[in-house]
């Protein structure tokens, strides 16, 4: 079986297997600094079989696509929000690479995820009207800015819509205790292979390769998100190209078998 058939159809946890488009009024877009007016709709977007409106009907992209929403441009090292500032809107990536992160009492940061094109962020601020966690891009990418405000009043009256917001928060909740699951179960050398496995699937359902990409963040970034030094990371990363399970050269990654790689995994 090809490589790239064979990572998606093998299953990886899915807190590492784990943007939308939606129209927002002038008024609404007004408030949200940054922000350029385009005319992309959702039922043009290349990403929309695997963002927000996945699975709507022609008819419900329709009443979508007769709004106007707004664009912004995140450049590498710049934040989308902070933790703490106030919740408007959820934000969806049409391009680019970020990661989401806390700061912790001692100094330190942990990062909590690597958001891609076809992801949603901001849920984190629904319960208290603030964002707990920071989004920072870790290259050059666009990103769909929804007003929460108005999407709430667009899905109330468009229960397709409503039951897929309710279904992205849904995944949420499963990302977060998978993770969990993957730092409290998992050896260093698992962890990391779930992690490539992952991202491999990540790229293949958006039309990339799945057996060859480049990694956009560090191996400490890596280390920080699944709970592992960087010496550790780069451990495994070496063990698994000795073993030619894969090839890495500086973030250039090709996976040579995936089946192997598949087989570092416990069985759940």
């Amino acid at each position: 079986m090809p490589a790239a058939a064979m990572l998606q159809s093998r299953a990886v946890p899915r807190a590492i297997a784990s943007a939308v488009t939606f129209p927002t009024p002038l008024a609404d877009a007004a408030r949200v600094p940054d922000v350029a007016r385009v005319s992309t709709v959702c039922s043009t977007c290349a990403l929309r079989t695997i963002c927000m409106p996945c699975g709507l009907q022609p008819e419900s992209l329709a009443d979508i696509d007769g709004l106007v929403y707004s664009r912004r441009r995140i450049h590498r090292g710049e934040h989308l929000f902070h933790a703490g500032e106030p919740f408007k809107a959820l934000y969806a990536f049409r391009s680019g690479f970020f990661k989401t992160y806390v700061d912790a009492p001692d100094g330190t940061t942990q990062i909590t995820a690597f958001p891609m094109a076809g992801d949603v962020v901001g849920m984190d601020g629904i319960d208290t009207d603030q964002h707990r966690f920071n989004v920072v891009a870790l290259d050059d990418g666009d990103v769909c800015v929804i007003p929460y405000a108005h999407l709430q009043t667009v899905a109330a009256g468009n229960p397709t819509l409503q039951r897929q917001l309710h279904k992205l928060m849904s995944r949420e909740i499963v990302r977060e205790q998978s993770l969990m699951m993957l730092l409290g179960s998992m050896r260093a050398d698992a962890r990391v292979a779930a992690f490539l496995l992952g991202l491999s699937n990540r790229f293949a359902a958006r039309g990339y390769s799945a057996s060859e990409f480049n990694l956009r963040m560090t191996r400490e970034e890596i280390g920080s998100y699944l709970g592992l030094k960087l010496e550790t990371v780069s451990r495994a990363l070496s063990r698994f190209q000795d073993e030619n399970l894969i090839r890495a050269h500086l973030r250039s990654i090709t996976i040579v078998d995936a089946e192997a790689l598949q087989r570092v995994l416990p069985a759940f």
